[in-house]
């Protein structure tokens, strides 16, 4: 279901790049999740549209299992920056549960280019206050 992503990423070393970017950043805060000793996924908060903002990755065959929710709910406990946004592709529904449990509230809709997807989609943005 992942739609945004960085732009440039779409080779492994053009994502290294920008993964190498990203932890250089002092505004970045990035973490792995982890299922016992496997990493599969990661949370973290950035900047986008000069807003600071969350979001999580799973893998696919993690989906349906709590992980993200989990990892997002740990995260939150840890990074203290109020207000927070989340930006939603509207039709990835278990994303928006996620941010849903986690606290956050929908707070208005936008059109975005997605990259992953190679089309225009609509997005849910939510806030955590």
């Amino acid at each position: 279901m992942a739609a945004f992503g960085g732009e440039g990423t779409d080779t492994e070393p053009a994502f290294q790049a920008h993964w190498d970017r990203m932890l250089r950043d002092p505004r970045v805060v990035a973490r792995t999740i982890l299922v016992g000793e496997e990493i599969v996924g990661w949370v973290g908060q950035f900047e986008l549209l000069q807003k600071p903002a969350v979001a999580v990755w799973v893998g696919r065959e993690y989906w349906g299992r709590g992980v993200a929710t989990r990892a997002l709910s740990t995260f939150l406990r840890e990074v203290p920056t109020r207000p927070l946004y989340a930006r939603v592709a509207k039709d990835n529904h278990g994303s928006q549960r996620v941010v849903a449990k986690c606290g956050f509230a929908l707070i208005g809709q936008d059109k975005g280019f997605a990259r992953f997807r190679g089309a225009e989609l609509e997005e849910l943005i939510y806030e955590l206050r």
